[in-house]
């Protein structure tokens, strides 16, 4: 193990804040202990505001410690209110079920699943829905005080919007409760997270040491670790698009346009994810980046596909990207949208400003018209000049390639 893993992972920007920073240093940097990371399962995929504490999480792995990664089948019940002007809209037991499955798939791809260190995979659903509300309240609701609560972001926030809800103020207590049980049970000593986390972290922490004082026994060690946000060097949540957010899942985000999103960050972004997703040391990116811009962008791309969708489909994506830029050759990893008759309406052409909304290279038509206006959009190797151009259904039948920008590219076809 390790003895500077504490000092490599700081350096690459993983850290933010420490309940105690110098005791999480020799914890980290010492004998394994047992971490854990949550993760509500509020969609049926993992998206990039995910990416950050799971690489930590893998990295904490690597130097020994045990990780715990905790699908909060509970707590997506009631939705964190954190970084929210309205309470989450919520979601069906059912719903719930299916996400956490599909949650616990995706997140091995980015921890460690076998071997001889592999990642314990639980469901806070399993302690919390047999703990009678009476009970949870006598145990836990007494350890928490009203006023501090409402101090903190995450209810501060929603106080002032007027539509704080006392279901919103549960998650606290539930989340708090979580490092507690993870501590008795597992001998979790760590809890990890983004920096939007630190008042629920820092709320299990004090309450594991007000429940050991109450009972009248030794108080166990319980900290918390947090990294940073992933944002843009402008200030602006890394992972949004044009037409929503980047996810993990082929379904709702192609490999194309996850690599092409990463390798269409600006230049200033480009030595932070290498830092983060690669493995490359710091002084190689540093040098990469300043001598070679756009081959540090490839090879981020590259590297984060990777770890996301294997090697293969990475470099599928990256001939593809290459292909077109370079020749505008019609590969068939392109990302398309197969029209039917229906999209016609009984017509025999489609505006392109209707065709780029129906491929989600724009979110609205008034967007659309916007880029064709600009001169963004091309359709096969003509720049389409006026907004109420229109493209023939029969010319669709062997396929027309969109293009928005350099380096954005979508096959539409019937």
């Amino acid at each position: 193990m390790s003895k500077n893993t504490f000092e490599s992972l700081k350096e690459r920007g993983y850290i933010y804040q420490a309940t105690h920073e110098e005791e999480v240093k020799n914890m980290i940097n010492g004998e394994p202990v047992t971490f854990y990371l949550g993760i509500d399962p509020t969609a049926d995929s993992l998206h990039i505001g995910h990416f950050f504490a799971l690489m930590l999480f893998r990295h904490l792995q690597e130097a020994g410690h045990r990780g715990i990664l905790l699908v909060g089948g509970a707590t997506a019940m009631i939705g964190d209110p954190t970084g929210k002007s309205d309470m989450r809209k919520m979601i069906t037991k059912e719903e719930v079920l299916r996400n956490v499955e599909e949650v616990k798939t995706l997140a091995k791809r980015f921890v460690i699943a076998g071997g001889d260190n592999p990642a314990i995979i639980v469901n806070n659903a399993d302690w919390t829905n047999s703990y009678s509300y009476i009970d949870f309240m006598r145990d836990v609701g007494i350890h928490f005080n009203i006023n501090v609560m409402l101090a903190a972001e995450a209810y501060a926030n929603r106080l002032a919007e007027g539509g704080l809800t006392f279901l919103e103020m549960g998650y606290m207590l539930m989340q708090a409760y979580d490092f507690v049980y993870l501590n008795k049970n597992y001998g979790c000593k760590l809890q990890i997270g983004g920096s939007d986390q630190w008042g629920n972290i820092v709320a299990g922490s004090n309450l594991g040491r007000k429940l050991s004082l109450a009972e009248g026994v030794e108080k166990d060690e319980m900290y918390g670790l947090t990294n940073p946000l992933l944002v843009t060097s402008d200030g602006k949540k890394m992972g949004k698009t044009e037409t929503g957010t980047l996810w993990v899942a082929r379904e709702k985000t192609t490999v194309f346009d996850f690599y092409q999103y990463f390798y269409n960050v600006k230049d200033e972004d480009t030595e932070t994810l290498l830092r983060l997703f690669t493995r490359v040391e710091t002084d190689k990116i540093v040098e990469l980046c300043k001598n070679d811009i756009m081959g540090a962008k490839r090879l981020m791309a590259f590297e984060v596909t990777k770890l996301v969708h294997g090697e293969n489909e990475a470099q599928k994506a990256q001939d593809t990207a290459i292909s077109l830029f370079v020749s505008g050759t019609n590969d068939s990893n392109m990302p398309q949208t197969k029209l039917s008759e229906s999209d016609f309406g009984g017509r025999e052409e489609l505006p392109v400003a209707d065709l780029l909304v129906l491929c989600g290279l724009a979110p609205s038509k008034a967007e659309a018209k916007r880029l064709i206006v600009q001169g963004g959009i091309s359709a096969g190797d003509e720049k389409v000049a006026d907004v109420g151009c229109a493209i023939a259904k029969k010319d669709l039948e062997n396929g027309v390639i969109l293009k928005k920008g350099k380096k954005v590219f979508h096959r539409v076809t019937m």
